[in-house]
């Protein structure tokens, strides 16, 4: 359980979880990072696996979750602080949501997917939320948003290029 650089946390973390993006990103997966930090100490780390997993719920956020939880040997996470290279999708915010994390850290927002707007809308609406937690984007998110587009360039031009070494 490494401790967090000293400096600005929330960056320090971002950096943790880029390196788990790329890593993600080298194996053929998109290139999304995640990490949970407790009580000041990394807890736990994912990155995107879903292909390798062969599995739809590998995403690097659940990932970090599970690392975090099987490390502190509780489920509940409660008040640490998941940060991920990209906005959240639903499923990883609904285990965010029963992990009782504390705060969502993100990147790059994520227009299509991303869902951290839609709990916001549902908690003005007055729906019953059994857990809150505060958000905060746009953490070295162009850096976040440079991996994912590059990803995705180098992808499509293997494709135009007929390789067939191209991760679907």
């Amino acid at each position: 359980m490494p401790a967090i650089p000293n400096g600005d946390n929330d960056a320090d973390l971002m950096r943790m979880a880029l390196q788990e993006a790329r890593e993600a990103g080298l194996s053929g997966e998109v290139p999304i990072g995640a990490v949970v930090a407790l009580d000041g100490k990394t807890q736990g780390r994912g990155r995107n696996s879903p292909i390798s997993l062969n599995d739809p719920t590998g995403h690097a956020e659940i990932l970090a979750i599970r690392d975090a939880a099987n490390k502190i040997g509780n489920y509940r996470l409660t008040g640490a602080t998941l940060v991920s290279t990209v906005e959240p999708c639903l499923m990883c915010l609904g285990a965010a949501l029963h992990a009782r994390i504390g705060r969502i850290v993100f990147g790059a927002a994520d227009p299509k997917v991303g869902a951290t707007d839609i709990l916001a809308r549902l908690d003005r609406e007055g729906a019953l939320l059994n857990h809150r937690f505060q958000v905060t984007g746009g953490i070295l998110a162009e850096e976040a948003s440079n991996l994912i587009l590059e990803f995705f360039q180098n992808r499509r031009a293997g494709e135009a290029a007929g390789d067939d070494d191209v991760v679907d």
